[in-house]
């Protein structure tokens, strides 16, 4: 799916230009955790059901895919508009996480 991933992935563009080089190179496991899952991306239900426009059924499909093949069940609340948006979010930066560190490793293997 690739509703807004442009938007997040410039998110993550913005975050990790903030990061110093050396910080990135010891966190590369958990980049992931600290771009996508210590701050949340939208607060307030008003700002999610917006963010969401007419595309939350398929985010919530996507979701529960999601969650059904990763953790055998689905544990996202999704009468929340917030739960929503950055589950969703979380979910499409695990690949943008690992295209950068995919990246980053073949820019790193040059080097050496």
């Amino acid at each position: 799916m690739d509703f807004k991933r442009e938007e997040i992935q410039e998110h993550f563009n913005d975050w990790i230009k903030e990061q110093p080089k050396e910080w990135i190179i010891e966190n590369l496991d958990d980049l992931h955790h600290h771009a996508f899952n210590t701050d949340y991306y939208i607060i307030g239900t008003y700002k999610a059901e917006q963010w969401l426009e007419d595309q939350v059924f398929n985010i919530i499909n996507f979701i529960k895919d999601y969650e059904q093949d990763n953790f055998g069940e689905v544990f996202t609340d999704f009468a929340s508009a917030e739960a929503i948006v950055n589950m969703y979010v979380y979910i499409l930066g695990d690949e943008i996480v690992f295209n950068y560190i995919s990246k980053l490793e073949k820019e790193l293997e040059g080097v050496a």
